[in-house]
């Protein structure tokens, strides 16, 4: 399995601590950016990590700004991502579970170094559950353009 990953400036902190778990677990991943605190855009990076998980050549992507919610929203614009916004590690099981999510964000102003680490592991571990959820994710694939 490999990860995708990308993040602006504020997310770059917590992208690193993300990075060594990574190494830690044994998890292959390809690093989009942004490589440094020097302010950036969260677009170019989103976009960047989405792409990669849309082409396949990366199964699942983490990208991180400071709310998650503006990386969240340029990953989500590349068809085929499902890119969830998550606060706590229960929502990232749930968003796996239940909607097949491909890509997670990661708000690093609210989230610390250890919940980011627990819904790494368990985004990476928790297997789709299909069944009626499949029609809901078939439903969600066939609004893309």
């Amino acid at each position: 399995m490999k990860i995708a990953l990308g993040c602006d400036h504020g997310g770059y902190a917590l992208k690193c601590d993300i990075i060594k778990l990574l190494e830690a677990k044994g998890y292959a991943y390809q690093d989009f950016g942004c490589y440094s605190l020097e302010s950036c855009d969260y677009p170019d990076f989103g976009e960047a990590a989405a792409r990669a998980v849309a082409s396949g050549e990366c199964e699942y992507g983490i990208v991180i700004c400071t709310t998650g919610i503006g990386i969240s929203i340029a990953a989500n614009k590349v068809a085929g991502i499902r890119c969830a916004h998550c606060a706590d590690s229960l929502e990232a099981e749930m968003t796996r579970r239940h909607n097949d999510a491909n890509m997670m964000a990661i708000g690093a102003g609210f989230t610390g170094k250890n919940m980011a680490e627990r819904m790494v592991e368990v985004f990476l571990t928790t297997e789709f559950e299909g069944g009626r959820h499949q029609r809901r994710v078939n439903k969600l694939n066939a609004i893309q353009p």
